[in-house]
């Protein structure tokens, strides 16, 4: 799954660590996410979404081999 998390901190001018602490997980929780090493949930996912005011989709999108 490939996600543009750092693009949109980077949009917000955030460290991993602001939006962690902004939708209530770890710094490492983003990090891993960010790196594709970590999945979130169905609920982790519509948060940071939230936060940034996106769709899941604008956000998060599957990759070939995620199918």
């Amino acid at each position: 799954m490939k996600n543009s998390i750092k693009v949109e901190r980077a949009r917000h001018n955030m460290t991993q660590a602001d939006l962690a602490e902004a939708i209530g997980v770890s710094r490492q929780s983003i990090n891993a996410i960010e790196k594709g090493k970590y999945v979130p949930s169905a609920v982790l996912a519509l948060k940071i979404a939230a936060y940034f005011k996106l769709k899941v989709e604008d956000v998060f999108s599957l990759e070939d081999s995620d199918y």
